[in-house]
C-alpha cells in the first residue's frame, strides 16, 4: 500500500517519485512480481515517516513505466485500475500493507447516461471558465470514456476539487450517487466562477 496526500481515481494517471527506502522496497517487489499496489488518502499525518491516519477506500495503481536512478530512487508512471476497500491494516514492515478486496460499482441504471451527459456539460463549462480566468485546467473538450461508470470517475478527476471531496466521491456507493454529488459541487463552482468573471469584467467604480 502507498498512502498519499492525494486521491487516485480509476483511469487517472499518477506519476510518483519514490525516494523513501520502504517505498523503494515496495517498488522493487512490485516490479519483480505483480506491478500493482494500493493507493489510499492520508487523512492526517505525513507521507514521509509513517504514523499517518489512512482512509479505508482506495484504488489499485498499476505501474506502466518505471525508471531507476543510481542513488536508488525510482520514477514511476502509474494508472488507477480499480477501486478497493481496506479490510484490515497490517504491520508497516517492510512497508505499509493491508488486506483488501475489490469494490466494483453496481450495474448502472437506465438513467446513468443522461445524468452523465448533464454533469459533463456542467464540467465543460467549469473547465472553460477556469481557463478564461487563468487557472490551470484540463481542456473543456477533453474526451471521456464510453463506459459511463468509468466516465463518472473521470469527471471527478477533472473537476476542481480538494482531496476530501475526491475521497468522498471515490467512496460513493454507485456511479449514479457519484454523479449527483459531483454535479452539485460543479454547480457551486460554476456559480462562483461566473461571479468572478462578472466582477473582473466590471470597470472600477461601476459595481454597486
Amino acid at each position: 500500500m502507498f498512502p498519499l496526500g492525494s486521491v487516485l481515481l480509476p483511469s487517472a494517471v499518477l506519476p510518483l517519485h519514490v525516494f523513501e527506502p520502504r517505498y523503494r522496497r515496495l517498488t522493487e517487489d512490485c516490479l519483480e512480481g505483480v506491478p500493482e499496489f494500493g493507493v489510499v488518502l492520508i487523512e492526517r499525518g505525513s507521507e514521509v515517516g509513517g504514523g499517518d491516519q489512512r482512509t479505508m477506500v482506495g484504488t489499485v495503481a498499476r505501474i506502466v513505466e518505471a525508471a531507476s536512478f543510481d542513488d536508488g530512487r525510482y520514477a514511476l508512471g502509474t494508472v488507477g485500475v480499480r477501486r478497493i476497500k481496506v479490510l484490515r491494516w497490517l504491520d508497516d514492515d517492510p512497508y505499509p500493507r493491508a488486506e483488501v478486496e475489490d469494490w466494483a460499482d453496481p450495474e448502472p441504471g437506465p438513467g446513468l447516461v443522461d445524468a452523465l451527459a448533464s454533469v459533463t456539460a456542467t464540467l465543460r463549462r467549469v473547465l472553460a471558465l477556469s481557463a478564461e480566468l487563468g487557472a490551470a485546467a484540463a481542456p473543456a473538450t477533453v474526451e471521456l470514456s464510453e463506459d459511463p461508470v468509468l466516465a463518472s470517475y473521470q469527471v471527478v478527476a477533472l473537476a476542481p476539487l480538494g482531496p476530501a471531496d475526491r475521497q468522498d466521491l471515490l467512496a460513493a456507493p454507485s456511479a449514479e450517487a457519484r454523479l449527483v454529488q459531483v454535479g452539485g459541487l460543479l454547480e457551486e463552482e460554476l456559480t462562483y466562477l461566473t461571479r468572478r468573471l462578472q466582477l473582473e469584467a466590471t470597470p472600477p467604480g461601476d459595481d454597486e
